[in-house]
């Protein structure tokens, strides 16, 4: 069963990529007038941002949707099913177009907890609606607000998998936060996961620290990694 092929998963989500293309198109010319001349820089200019004022920064964001692709999505999709996961906490939720590919996932293997977050109260609402219209939201929820406050609590039970797509600079804050849930074995995904921001990639990438971690290839430029939690 893949509710991704056909159906009214699928609709909902070719419409929202769609939406995210067009409300996200001027963002590469924003940041080439910002000396920007490829990926990589321009998310190096956002990590920069971050450390000046990140709660700024995000709420400029608040109408794009800064979204995986749909070939991204597909992969979270397919280690959520790999990983049999029950629970899935998400960093940086959005519109919610990976929480909608992950929620699937869980669907399509009888059910599950998937617990988002996002800074921006607006978004969570737009989350909260597509996940609806893709007849998700009895799998999701989503909590407003600094994720290194809304998931301090609520997190009964094992994690099975992470996706860490929210303000760069905090990836490693929220693992460890969320350390103290992860099963062994559990998946951690980390997008644009950059090598000076915040000391993250550096952190999972040593073995002392129970992980073994490698990037992704097969979107050149994004530094997304795949890390597991082996002890």
């Amino acid at each position: 069963m893949d509710s991704l092929s056909s159906g009214r998963v699928a609709d909902v989500l070719n419409r929202l990529h769609q939406e995210a293309e067009a409300a996200d198109a001027s963002l590469g010319a924003t940041f080439a007038e910002q000396g920007a001349t490829d990926l990589e820089q321009a998310l190096r200019q956002v990590v920069e941002a971050e450390n000046r004022d990140l709660k700024g920064l995000y709420r400029g964001f608040a109408g794009n949707f800064l979204s995986v692709s749909p070939e991204f999505g597909r992969f979270l999709y397919m280690c959520a099913r790999n990983c049999k996961a029950r629970c899935i906490v998400e960093f940086g939720s959005s519109m919610g177009i990976s929480a909608i590919y992950m929620a699937a996932a869980l669907r399509d293997m009888g059910g599950g907890r998937l617990i988002g977050t996002d800074l921006e109260a607006s978004k969570a609402e737009r989350a909260r609606s597509n996940v609806a219209a893709a007849g998700l939201a009895d799998l999701v929820e989503f909590r407003v607000g600094d994720a290194r406050d809304t998931l301090k609590t609520g997190l009964d039970g094992d994690i099975d998998m992470v996706l860490l797509d929210g303000a760069f600079t905090l990836y490693l804050p929220i693992l460890k936060l969320l350390e103290p849930h992860l099963k062994p074995g559990a998946l951690i995904v980390g997008e644009n996961a950059l090598t000076d921001a915040g000391g993250y990639i550096e952190y999972v990438r040593d073995p002392r620290n129970g992980y073994l971690s490698l990037p992704l290839s097969f979107e050149p430029g994004r530094g997304n990694e795949f890390t597991v939690k082996t002890a």
